[in-house]
């Protein structure tokens, strides 16, 4: 089973992702993606 998990960015704070990941995974999702609201690739961590 897989569920939904949102990224938020490292620096601005702003929700810009939605991801699915497995149930069983424990770690924290941490991707570098291109934020629009800072104009750049920044590190995108899975929120709360």
């Amino acid at each position: 089973m897989r569920e939904k998990v949102i990224l938020i960015c490292s620096e601005c704070f702003s929700r810009n992702y939605t991801i699915s990941k497995k149930t069983s995974d424990k770690k924290r999702v941490e991707i570098k993606k291109y934020c629009p609201k800072c104009n750049r690739h920044t590190i995108h961590k899975e929120s709360k």
